[in-house]
This record gives structure tokens, C-alpha cells and sequence, in this order.
């Protein structure tokens, strides 16, 4: 009998840290990579060239993966929805993994299930943006509901010429402007969960992570002078929105913490930047 294939979308550094894990609990495990040259690619023996915005790729990738996931957010929806009508199972699922790759949805999940987010507000005039820092005060966060990552589409605005700017740049198909309140924080939070397709959900220990111009640079697990009430009200935050949402697999919630409240900033449904720790650091990694 052969082993259950998992399939990966993407042949970046996640999808090659994956791979490691793969092997060592005896499970196939196949990239679709864009090229020779990604990570995964140079390590992995069962790789498919292609792209993740082709159906027609992803439809082959699929034939014979017991279960498919990703290493990046940018697969269109509507695709994985054509792969689940083949009866791929597919983790997360299309519906969730949505809030993952448009902030808007996102917020507005969040906000429908009663989980502390920025003040926000969906804008595409400069007086929407003008109006909206009346609400909040300058200065205020703007962002592109699609395509941006790792800082980028995410600009801290002072003032409504910066704004004016920042409109003018184009916006990528389907995307939107997003202003958010800019929250002073004492700290930036990540909570990691893990949840199984039957809802079985567990806690990572929070980690303080470090932004430098808007990528991870560092993380300290778990989170040194965070009090246990604290840590354990970020956790709940993360298994809250991996079950309403309906997450299947990795989720970690970004947070902002001001030392009286938590707020959600992002979300990420796959193997994030600040669960590397968990190789070494933890029984079971969020690569396995």
C-alpha cells in the first residue's frame, strides 16, 4: 500500500521545510513550483511545474493527492472551488482561506463574530479617508484588501496628501483601499493554532515577534512578561476564529497588544514565519 500524497501549492521556503517533515512521518509529499529554481523544487522529488493561477496546473497537481494545501495565499478561490467539485480535498478550505487573501472579507468575518479588530473602514475618495481620520485621528493605516504581503500594500498615513499619494497608485484586479485605526501597541503577538477537518484544535505558546520594514525578523517563544491570563486570551482569540471561520490546518492570528486589549491584525492559513521555532523547540511542528 502506498503512502497518502500531500500536495503543496508553491516551491517556496515553507513548502522545502515541509518536505522534512513529510519524510519523516512517511508521507509522499508533492510541490507545484513555478520553476527549477524555487526551494522546494531543488529538494523534493515529486515536482509539477506550473502555475497557481492555472486550473488546468492545479487540476493535474491534484490527480492523486489525498489532500492539497499551500505555501502562499494567492491561489485564486475559484479555482480551488472547481478542484473540490473533483473532490480534491482541499486544506483550508476555498471559503476560509478567502479571509486569508482579501482583508476586507476579513475584517468583516471578524467584526461579524465579535473579535477585537482597528476601527476600519472600506474608502476610495480622498474625503472617505479625510472623514475616516476624523473618526479615529491621524495618523491612519492604509491598505490594498489584495495581493499585499510581508509590509507590502501597507502604508501608516499622516496626512491627506500622503493620502492623496497613495490613492493614486493602481490597484490590482478585484482589490480595494482599506483604511484601518492605527493602534499604538507595546507589542506585536502571533498566535499559532492547529486545527484537524473534525474540529479538533490545539495552542502553539505565543510568541512576541519583531517587524522590521514589514517581514518577521524576530521571535521569542513564548512570550517573555506576557501574563498566563494574556497568553491564554491571545489562544483563545486564534481557536475562536480557526472555528468560526472554519479553518482546517495551520492558522496564526497576528495581534496587536497595548497592555489593556489584543487586536487581530492579519491572519496567515498556512506555515507562518513565527512557528520556525517549533522544529526544534516543540513535539510536534507546524511543518508536521
Amino acid at each position: 500500500m502506498s503512502a497518502p500524497v500531500v500536495g503543496m501549492i508553491g516551491g517556496g521556503q515553507l513548502a522545502r521545510m515541509s518536505a522534512e517533515a513529510a519524510t519523516a512521518l512517511g508521507i509522499g509529499f508533492r510541490v507545484l513550483a513555478q520553476s527549477p529554481s524555487d526551494p522546494a523544487a531543488q529538494v523534493v522529488r515529486d515536482v509539477h511545474f506550473g502555475s497557481h493561477d492555472d486550473v488546468d496546473s492545479l487540476r493535474a497537481f491534484a490527480e492523486g493527492c489525498e489532500v492539497v494545501t499551500f505555501d502562499h495565499e494567492h491561489v485564486p478561490p475559484e479555482h480551488l472551488e472547481q478542484l473540490e467539485a473533483l473532490g480534491v480535498a482541499v486544506r483550508p478550505g476555498p471559503s476560509a482561506l478567502f479571509h486569508a487573501q482579501d482583508k476586507i472579507h476579513m475584517r468583516q468575518s471578524l467584526t461579524d463574530i465579535g473579535v477585537l479588530c482597528p476601527r476600519w473602514r472600506v474608502v476610495s475618495t480622498l474625503d472617505h479617508i479625510t472623514e475616516f481620520a476624523a473618526q479615529v485621528s491621524w495618523p491612519v493605516v492604509l491598505k490594498t484588501s489584495r495581493g499585499g504581503y510581508d509590509g507590502r500594500g501597507v502604508w501608516v498615513i499622516k496626512s491627506s496628501e500622503q493620502a492623496a499619494e497613495v490613492l493614486a497608485i493602481p490597484l490590482a484586479a478585484g482589490a480595494q483601499w482599506l483604511a484601518e485605526e492605527h493602534i499604538d501597541f507595546t507589542q506585536e503577538l502571533a498566535a499559532q493554532v492547529a486545527r484537524s477537518p473534525h474540529g479538533q484544535a490545539v495552542a502553539y505558546p505565543v510568541a512576541r515577534t519583531k517587524q522590521i520594514n514589514g517581514i518577521c525578523a524576530e521571535v521569542v517563544v513564548p512570550c517573555p512578561g506576557l501574563p498566563a491570563e494574556r497568553a491564554v486570551q491571545a489562544q483563545e482569540i486564534a481557536l475562536r476564529i480557526a472555528r468560526d471561520l472554519n479553518v482546517t490546518g495551520m492558522l496564526t492570528v497576528e495581534l496587536f497588544d497595548t497592555g489593556e486589549e489584543i487586536y487581530v491584525n492579519e491572519l496567515a492559513m498556512r506555515p507562518h514565519n513565527s512557528g520556525h521555532w517549533s522544529i526544534d523547540g516543540a513535539v510536534t511542528s507546524q511543518f508536521e
